[in-house]
């Protein structure tokens, strides 16, 4: 069961810092906390904060204004985060949080791998908490991740593909992998994906994905399938913290779809698809694992308390996605990518 106060109180505690951490990467503190409630370990989220917060940067302060009518010049200016925020904390304060979910999950879908896909998972663990409890608290996240996402903006090549759209799994059978010589891995995920600047190939992958099903069929679909790359790719830290994303972030449309209209969670589908096929393209050295998958031997609640006491974010967020994808299209393939990631990634 979630624990509600739980997560009033770390966000009351996470309120005052911003999206970065001080050794220049992500914060997912608003994120792990969330899914530690969703796991019903609440008891967790303040201890974990604790130890994180020594990471952790003052949220910057707006320093001007977005231009509401001329917003598109604004996105994917990170100096611009704080301006950001203050848009939509405006919005939410003037119209439901449901309709401006909407209206920007329309907007910002072409850039849903924004900061490695961080804008929607920041915006997906919000949203998932408002569904259960609309508070102040949980409306600011919201700005703040709205805000993330928009600061971060970034699309990826896109153009008409030419074939059959298929599902997931087949689709990422046709994904030619960036050779290993013309890779460009700078130290941040963001900057490998612009290798597909170069690799003319990627742009027709977005229609290669059948995203015209239900989107519950559909994110069953590409979970499994991003399940699938990430136990044939996942060997150390980076390898496993670069294709977790692509199920953490498929997942992650379960807490939007419900607000969205049906063309609208079309494209979030297609542009999910693309951002995890983007991820398999420029880190990929091997297909999805076919076929059978051995699941380990271990329950629920076994991998809850493995991933609270690992600790690690990515942990944590990952062995989540993967128990509820489970919970709801039972697969292998999810245990077996949880228990890959709790033993790849360091505590």
């Amino acid at each position: 069961m979630r624990d509600e106060a739980a997560l009033e109180a770390a966000l009351e505690i996470l309120a005052p810092f911003g999206p970065d951490l001080s050794n220049g990467m992500t914060s997912h503190a608003p994120m792990a906390v969330e899914a530690l409630c969703m796991l019903g370990r609440g008891d967790a989220a303040l201890p974990w904060i604790e130890r994180y917060r020594p990471l952790l940067l003052p949220r910057p302060r707006p320093r001007g204004r977005i231009d509401t009518r001329e917003w598109r010049a604004s996105l994917g200016r990170e100096e611009r985060a704080a301006e950001w925020s203050a848009l939509f904390g405006e919005e939410l304060a003037n119209a439901p949080w449901q309709d401006v979910l909407a209206r920007w999950t329309g907007r910002l879908a072409p850039g849903l791998c924004a900061a490695a896909t961080h804008g929607v998972l920041r915006v997906a663990h919000a949203a998932r908490s408002l569904a259960h409890a609309e508070t102040a608290l949980r409306r600011d996240e919201l700005a703040a991740a709205l805000g993330y996402w928009a600061a971060t903006y970034q699309t990826l090549p896109t153009g008409a593909g030419a074939g059959t759209a298929s599902s997931a799994r087949a689709a990422l059978g046709r994904v030619e992998r960036v050779p290993i010589e013309r890779r460009r891995f700078d130290g941040t995920i963001t900057g490998a994906l612009a290798a597909l600047d170069d690799h003319p190939s990627f742009a027709a992958v977005i229609d290669r994905f059948d995203a015209e099903r239900p989107a519950d069929t559909a994110i069953a679909d590409l979970t499994e399938a991003f399940a699938r790359a990430f136990l044939a790719n996942a060997h150390d830290p980076l390898s496993a913290i670069v294709f977790v994303h692509g199920i953490t972030s498929s997942a992650a449309l379960r807490s939007l779809v419900p607000f969205l209209d049906p063309g609208t969670a079309r494209e979030a589908l297609r542009y999910a698809w693309q951002a995890g096929a983007a991820l398999y393209a420029t880190f990929g050295t091997a297909p999805p694992v076919p076929g059978d998958i051995e699941p380990p031997a271990a329950d629920r609640d076994t991998w809850i308390d493995r991933a609270v006491a690992h600790g690690d974010e990515h942990a944590i967020k990952g062995v989540e996605a993967c128990l509820a994808e489970h919970a709801r299209h039972p697969s292998p393939a999810y245990l077996a990518a949880a228990c890959r990631l709790l033993d790849v990634l360091p505590r």
